[in-house]
């Protein structure tokens, strides 16, 4: 059976609803939301209602988790002053559009998702701020999947989708003994473990203006990034009318983060 993950809505309605209709026309019929439901997009309390109407199994993310907690959780990720005064605008701005019971529905939701030996976050297991970049240190993906007890990872947040691989993986623990001066270790040889980034939906930041999601087959472990085509045009336009940041409009409609270097090199976020 098939199984459709999605993540990183952030707002944008026209991208959700192409998303699932294409969900929809394939026949699938379990949905996985990896987070991330509002944030920089122009439609908030439109996009939270569709995922509750569609009573689709949603973790929390970090815009999530920051519109009920008030920025409490630090991701200090902003490359500039400017990037980091944009956030703030769009999140004071998502706040006071939020309708009360949207809010508790963001509260409300876990913080991973688990279906047998997949899980699912928006982050990492550890936080939803925490980045699971492609690149990272093999080892220390390696931990991340392992010690959460699964055998694939979902999770979103970079806006990048990727299928990762970890083979031949293996733990060494050394114990030195002061006494006698020698050392004693032990090796744990792991099956293959898979990391799998869904990208995002609301907020592509691949290099093409298209929402992504994944296909995960539960039979064969098979999986399939998929590109939907939207209105674009419809969410910048919505987002400028809205009074958000132009440059939210500008990147959606490349495909890709804008990121202007930092005036003060030493800016270091202050939350």
């Amino acid at each position: 059976m098939n199984h459709a993950i999605i993540s990183c809505l952030h707002a944008n309605l026209p991208a959700a609803e192409a998303v699932l209709n294409d969900i929809d026309r394939q026949g699938i019929d379990t949905i996985t939301c990896l987070g991330d439901l509002v944030g920089y997009g122009p439609q908030p309390n439109e996009v939270v209602e569709l995922i509750r109407k569609r009573g689709i199994a949603t973790c929390q993310g970090c815009w999530d988790e920051d519109i009920i907690d008030g920025l409490n959780a630090c991701e200090c990720s902003y490359p500039s002053q400017l990037a980091e005064r944009r956030g703030h605008l769009a999140h004071q701005w998502t706040d006071d559009q939020l309708t009360d019971e949207n809010k508790s529905f963001l509260a409300s939701l876990p913080t991973s998702l688990r279906r047998d030996r997949l899980l699912f976050v928006h982050g990492s297991p550890n936080s939803q701020h925490e980045y699971l970049l492609p690149d990272m240190d093999a080892f220390a993906a390696l931990e991340r999947v392992e010690t959460a007890g699964a055998d694939i990872l979902f999770c979103g947040h970079t806006h990048q989708p990727y299928v990762r691989e970890l083979r031949d993986g293996s733990i060494r623990v050394r114990l030195q003994n002061a006494d006698h001066g020698n050392d004693q270790g032990e090796e744990l040889t792991l099956p293959m473990r898979k990391i799998v980034n869904a990208g995002s939906v609301g907020e592509p930041r691949h290099g093409s203006t298209n929402a992504t999601y994944v296909i995960h087959n539960d039979a064969t472990n098979e999986i399939e990034i998929k590109e939907v085509a939207y209105d674009v045009s419809r969410t910048c336009q919505a987002i400028v009318e809205a009074g958000l940041p132009k440059v939210f409009a500008w990147r959606l409609s490349h495909g890709f983060e804008f990121a202007e270097q930092a005036e003060d090199a030493s800016h270091v976020c202050e939350r």
